[in-house]
């Protein structure tokens, strides 16, 4: 099988100190992981371990995706090639659209959940998705308009400098990417921000069920694989309080330690984090 090699760099240290060398360390190594996934996609090939955060097959694989909790009537749905497996759990299952809102996917990727959150919102609504990887938005581009989509649009950008004004969007999706950001804060704090009076997160993503050890947290590979930058529940919780969240639910899955065990063999992820299901409710002002 052809396999696509990502570039060969040496592991950076992420949190010897907290600065923003390190920072921009830290996003230049996402960008580059999942640009090489997006390359890799667009020839087919495979590249790192499929069964992962930031590895994709050839072929793309449907029961993986089913076991993070997507139905074949899902992947039926989408544009081929927009699945490439990345997340850790189906946010459709928990953000409740309806017809006419506005939705922002964080992190979007080939625009998989971008497409199926479309098709709930329908032509009267609208979905927008960010990514900070060129090849993914140049890919999800692509798809939207070779498969006819008119009621979404993918937008460069980081998530924690969201490219919307205040006050536009009904609901926020994200599937496992929230974890890749060394900024937290400053990703709730925009997406609260962006979100209506009364708009919600529905969130998959990472969390910490202990601290991770040193070694870990300082692994360029965890790291990219959406491990090592995962936070406790309850270090989440006071980010999202803090940002001004209110009606937060945070629902680890303890069943994800099955696959997070593929994601790095031999790393011991899955005894210290597991995906989690994340809700929270931006509140309406007191009039």
């Amino acid at each position: 099988m052809d396999y696509y090699q990502p570039p060969q760099t040496e592991y950076v240290y992420y949190v010897a100190a907290n600065t923003s060398k390190n920072t921009e360390d830290v996003k230049r190594e996402v960008r580059s992981a999942y640009g090489g996934v997006a390359e890799a996609n667009n020839q087919n090939k495979s590249c790192g371990n499929s069964r992962s955060c930031c590895g994709v097959s050839a072929k793309p694989d449907s029961g993986y995706s089913q076991e993070l909790g997507y139905s074949q009537e899902d992947l039926n749905s989408v544009p081929e090639g927009c699945n490439m497996g990345l997340g850790c759990g189906n946010p459709q299952a928990i953000a409740s659209l309806k017809p006419g809102e506005v939705v922002l996917d964080l992190g979007a990727g080939g625009g998989f959940d971008v497409f199926l959150a479309a098709k709930q919102v329908g032509p009267k609504g609208k979905v927008y998705g960010v990514d900070m990887t060129p090849e993914m938005i140049s890919k999800a581009r692509d798809n939207a308009s070779k498969n006819g989509y008119k009621n979404v649009e993918f937008l460069l950008g980081e998530i924690e400098h969201l490219p919307l004004p205040n006050n536009t969007v009904d609901a926020i999706i994200s599937n496992c990417v929230v974890n890749l950001s060394t900024n937290k804060e400053s990703v709730f704090n925009e997406s609260f921000r962006v979100l209506k009076e009364g708009g919600r997160l529905a969130i998959s993503d990472m969390v910490a069920s202990k601290p991770l050890p040193p070694e870990m947290i300082n692994n360029k590979e965890l790291y990219c694989n959406c491990i090592s930058g995962a936070i406790t529940i309850n270090e989440l919780k006071n980010i999202l309080a803090k940002a001004g969240f209110t009606d937060i639910v945070i629902e680890p899955q303890e069943n994800s330690r099955m696959f997070i065990k593929d994601w790095v063999p031999g790393s011991d992820a899955e005894n210290y984090v597991v995906s989690a299901k994340i809700k929270a409710v931006k509140p309406k002002a007191r009039r």
